[in-house]
């Protein structure tokens, strides 16, 4: 048996050179060219017509595995916007690359004389990218790496530091923030800014309550606790909800904390995850503070510093994390900072340099080496929160269907969301039988554009890789809904 898709089932991949022509039209449904495939394309086409009606630009292309046959193609060479679903090509150009194993390496290191205690000298970290550090995606006390650092740090006599903390962080040149994401959106979370040095995904936990009374001001904390932030708190305590108006987010390039407008009496708190403005002070005051928890001290304010200053220093700890669960949350979570992470560690260390141009390159070059066509995409970033990520729906398939039959195949499929998978925006999609757990697939969501690319199995066992890219949808929920149908007739039909 072959295990690089379980639970899905042994099938022969054949990719054959010249699948069919292209329809012409905007979504026009072309002659099925799968040979014996007729029922299941015919059923296939009656539902992208309904489907149609959800998107005003839709694509869809549907690829039979084990033949390497064409099933449905609806607008199949008509370059669409991605949103997320740009992630299937960041991890997948990743994983062919680096392989699941050890990828980010991040280095505690001290320099001085120790004695009686104290460190005369510095202490310092190299940035390399890694957000597994700790973060909203990683249950359990967000201090832990550094704890265990701490454990170093005292293992090697050092409960004071006289010098510097210093953040060493010179591997992603460039901005922060992409200039193609959404002005208005990023304090949000998922606009989290891309750094070397990277703690809690950049973000911050904001927490606001009532006050006892309607005219009190609200109660704001912010998780981890933390005196780097600055807390602007304009919020009062109103009677009722229906006059709660409540705003949470960050002051322009600061990390200063804006909470204003109302919160109603008696409810419970209001929580808003709020992306940092400085990722490396916010990395070396949470690590500060775990190492003052843990009584080792250090008397100088962390330092941001583009190269490892000379001197001779010492290997103190080191934190290493593996690619796979990196992409796992990449994909599940559609985590955007994962990808954004993956992709510029691509450009560093596949182009010598880690800048978004140098990553964008590396996965096209990646794509192309694939077979994909190199007019059948366009890349801005790598989680597809940048509106410039485009792809035919043909060309997404094609990928699928290169990547299902890599050696990294398995832990690739199953790096995805599957139909029904709790704790997911898959949890109530697909949910029933036969459909749970018979498709693995990532979703994609940005203002008027909703994706869904993966692979399917129907009930005759056969796997399909299929994308379904709707773009200036109707509504978010209507095009799910038609994204599902279509599954369904794929997974009862195929």
């Amino acid at each position: 048996m072959n295990r690089r898709f379980a639970p899905l089932p042994l099938v022969a991949l054949l990719l054959l050179a010249g699948v069919g022509a292209p329809a012409r039209g905007a979504n026009a449904i072309p002659a099925v060219r799968a040979p014996g495939a007729e029922p299941l394309a015919a059923a296939l086409a009656a539902e992208a017509r309904t489907t149609a009606r959800a998107a005003r630009q839709l694509g869809i292309h549907v690829r039979d595995l084990e033949t390497g046959t064409e099933v449905l193609a609806v607008a199949a060479d008509e370059p669409r916007i991605l949103a997320s679903n740009t992630k299937l090509l960041t991890t997948a150009a990743a994983l062919s690359a680096f392989g699941p194993g050890p990828l980010f390496e991040t280095r505690l290191l001290a320099r001085g004389v120790v004695s009686g205690g104290e460190l005369a000298g510095d202490l310092a970290v190299i940035g390399d990218g890694d957000p597994n550090i700790s973060g909203r995606e990683h249950d359990g006390d967000v201090y832990a790496v550094f704890r265990r650092w701490a454990q170093a740090l005292a293992a090697h006599g050092i409960r004071r530091v006289t010098g510097e903390l210093l953040l060493v962080n010179g591997l992603f040149p460039g901005p922060r923030i992409h200039p193609g994401w959404p002005r208005d959106q990023l304090t949000s979370w998922y606009s989290a800014p891309v750094d070397a040095l990277t703690f809690n995904d950049n973000c911050v936990l904001v927490r606001v309550r009532p006050g006892k009374q309607p005219g009190d001001r609200a109660r704001v904390e912010v998780q981890p606790r933390l005196g780097y932030f600055r807390i602007l708190n304009e919020a009062t305590t109103v009677a009722t909800r229906q006059e709660a108006r409540l705003f949470v987010g960050r002051a322009g390039e600061r990390d200063t904390i804006v909470v204003r407008g109302t919160v109603a009496q008696g409810t419970g708190a209001s929580e808003e995850w709020v992306a940092v403005a400085d990722p490396p002070a916010y990395f070396g005051h949470a690590l500060a503070a775990a190492l003052a928890e843990e009584g080792i001290a250090v008397a100088g304010r962390p330092r941001e510093v583009h190269g490892l200053p000379a001197g001779e220093w010492e290997e103190i700890a080191r934190h290493q994390s593996d690619l796979l669960p990196t992409i796992a949350v990449t994909n599940k979570k559609s985590q955007n900072l994962y990808a954004e992470l993956l992709l510029r560690t691509l450009g560093q260390r596949r182009a010598g340099e880690g800048s978004w141009e140098k990553g964008v390159q590396t996965v096209s070059e990646f794509l192309v080496g694939m077979g994909v066509s190199p007019g059948s995409f366009t890349l801005a970033d790598g989680s597809g929160l940048a509106r410039g990520n485009r792809m035919t729906p043909r060309a997404m398939t094609q990928l699928l269907a290169a990547m299902f039959a890599s050696p990294h195949g398995r832990e690739y499929v199953l790096s995805l969301p599957h139909s029904g998978e709790a704790g997911l925006r898959w949890e109530r999609r697909l949910a029933e039988p036969p459909y749970r757990g018979n498709v693995f697939a990532k979703t994609g969501m940005i203002r008027g554009v909703s994706t869904l690319s993966g692979y399917a199995k129907g009930r005759s066992g056969k796997v399909y890789a299929f994308s379904i890219l709707c773009n200036e949808i109707r509504g978010l929920a209507e095009a799910q809904r038609a994204q599902d149908r279509l599954l369904r007739v794929l997974v009862d039909r195929g």
